[in-house]
């Protein structure tokens, strides 16, 4: 690869490289997803609803058959409408914030603004998905009975969907019309979970103990943006964030700021596994103890 190709590629990058600034005011840097891995994310979401939804169908068949009784229509239809509503909603609210599509293309949702993705902001952007996806396919399919509908209201309504579909492909952040309405991104995630290179790392990083007034001002949320900031290995947000932590818990700065995470890090996470281990879920730094 010649100089100026790689300047070319690097340049890319960088454009879809967008600030995020975590609670802490740690300035994070997050990779704004394609819109092909956003659409291969929706396609096997897709599929995956659709194999449900055959499973379902087969199960109520089976259910009519044997109940011969019509109300399996009603709780199919009303299975099929949660399903359809709820997939996107349920799994986005979850702790990793990706439907299961999004997690095999390594792409989750996270807020604009920095904090923690709130349910509004959820339901807000997939609502819009009606309007995005199923009313285009709604349209479609009212074609098919030409008695209901002119073909040139369909068309209308297919071309204003549509127009609402595209709108990712025409702005820098990628943001589908649901996002720019909830204040979301769709960005890369790391796929691999904290395993044994961060906490070996930490066991050599040095002595230093914390007291359990030190680890208890964390939760479960800040634990994560931790792993992100010592997996990623950026001097500057490492020193931000050892410096928020410092200040937080009133400790001075007497170590380098690597080792100091590297040594928070393990036993904020011995902390809070002890505590879960009790049934004391702290889910951030707002919550009691």
């Amino acid at each position: 690869m010649t100089a100026a190709a790689r300047a070319r590629e690097r340049a890319a990058g960088a454009k879809k490289l967008r600030q995020f600034i975590t609670p802490e005011g740690v300035d994070l840097e997050l990779k704004i997803a394609s819109s092909s891995m956003r659409l291969g994310a929706l396609l096997i979401d897709a599929g995956l609803i659709i194999v449900t939804l055959i499973l379902f169908t087969l199960l109520m068949i089976w259910t009519g058959i044997a109940s011969r009784s019509s109300v399996v229509i009603s709780i199919w239809m009303l299975g099929a409408f949660v399903l359809r509503n709820f997939w996107f909603i349920g799994f986005e609210l979850g702790q990793r914030a990706a439907t299961p599509g999004k997690r095999m293309m390594g792409i989750r949702v996270v807020a604009r603004d920095g904090g923690r993705l709130t349910a509004d902001a959820v339901v807000a952007r997939n609502l819009i998905r009606e309007l995005e996806v199923f009313l285009p396919l709604t349209m479609l399919g009212l074609g098919a009975a030409e008695d209901m509908v002119s073909g040139w209201t369909i068309l209308a309504g297919v071309a204003w969907s549509l127009t609402l579909s595209l709108f990712l492909l025409f702005n820098r952040d990628r943001m589908r019309m649901g996002d720019l309405i909830a204040g979301t991104w769709v960005v890369m995630a790391q796929r691999a979970k904290l395993d044994s290179d961060i906490a070996a790392s930490g066991e050599t990083a040095g002595t230093l103990r914390f007291t359990d007034a030190e680890l208890s001002v964390y939760g479960i949320f800040e634990l994560q943006e931790l792993e992100r900031v010592l997996r990623g290995r950026d001097a500057r947000a490492m020193r931000e964030v050892a410096d928020a932590i410092r200040v937080k818990i009133g400790r001075p700065v007497a170590e380098e700021d690597e080792s100091f995470l590297l040594s928070y890090y393990p036993q904020l996470k011995a902390r809070l596994e002890r505590k879960l281990l009790f049934g004391k879920r702290r889910e951030d730094k707002y919550a009691s103890d």
